[in-house]
């Protein structure tokens, strides 16, 4: 008795731009097991995109090359083909999608609002970036940008304004004492 095993491999597929999510539900709705990376954002602007591309531009495949043919790819809609190198498409490591599913799943949960329940004048701790670990009050968030202008106290007196991305601050605990 013989047995034909398939040969699936991961493919980066190109799309258009700002094309991503459309090329992923054409491919989804064609059958085509994909991997569509995406990040929750904390846009200013409530009307903008709340989920947006990891990898703006691409998303990958989980193909049988033997039984799909990489012409499709070029040619279906708001895509640009497959990732190429020497004319052969790239298969991308199995292990590397995993890796990248449980970067995002991690990140995707760490991005739960930041600034949700933010008032001028609240205590902050700056988690990273260069400033990390200094504490600083909340001022306001910047229009139409993921970035918030918080006052730094210098030298136990001064305050000073600086701009950062708001996934760099959480709200300060008060202490439990």
């Amino acid at each position: 008795m013989w047995y034909v095993y398939a040969m699936l491999s991961w493919y980066a597929l190109r799309s258009k731009p700002n094309k991503e999510e459309f090329v992923w539900r054409q491919a989804e709705s064609h059958g085509i097991d994909t991997f569509y990376p995406r990040i929750r954002v904390n846009p200013i602007n409530p009307r903008a995109r709340k989920v947006r591309p990891y990898f703006p531009g691409y998303l990958f495949v989980h193909i049988d090359l033997e039984q799909s043919r990489v012409t499709a790819f070029k040619w279906m809609p708001e895509t640009a083909g497959l990732v190429m190198f020497d004319g052969r498409p790239a298969v991308v490591d199995d292990a590397l999608i995993e890796s990248l599913k449980r970067h995002l799943e991690v990140l995707n949960r760490a991005e739960a609002a930041p600034l949700e329940g933010l008032k001028r004048g609240d205590a902050l701790e700056i988690r990273s970036g260069p400033l990390a670990g200094y504490e600083a009050i909340f001022d306001v968030a910047l229009p139409g940008r993921e970035r918030v202008r918080v006052l730094l106290m210098l030298l136990g007196r001064q305050s000073v304004p600086v701009e950062l991305n708001a996934g760099h601050i959480k709200p300060k605990r008060p202490s439990s004492r």
